[in-house]
């Protein structure tokens, strides 16, 4: 039964992995094409510099609201994972008891 908990543990650990890896590279690829519209849109307005500064504004908050909401849920999960495995620090109780005073 605890080779099986192992091998299922290095499961999980891969399987987050992977996750990681490509939830990373959706964001990347996406923040990638976001930019990629932005510079064709800019470059085929030929100067018109109140619909650039519109084009520019929408990409740059396509790119951050992107990035930003992937950063968050992986600090959520990782935080949930980290509480339900039991891998957080637990608080210590405090002292009842005095220290013992040393004799003079």
């Amino acid at each position: 039964m605890h080779q099986a908990e192992a091998r299922a543990g290095r499961d999980v650990d891969e399987l987050e992995r992977v996750r990681a890896r490509y939830g990373l590279m959706a964001v990347v690829f996406s923040n990638l094409a976001v930019a990629a519209v932005a510079i064709f849109g800019v470059w085929r307005l030929n100067g018109d510099r109140a619909v650039i500064v519109g084009v520019l504004t929408a990409a740059f908050t396509a790119v951050s609201g992107t990035t930003t909401a992937y950063l968050g849920i992986k600090a959520v999960s990782n935080t949930a994972r980290s509480i339900a495995l039991g891998d957080g620090h637990r608080r210590e109780p405090p002292q009842t008891t005095p220290p013992a005073q040393q004799n003079q």
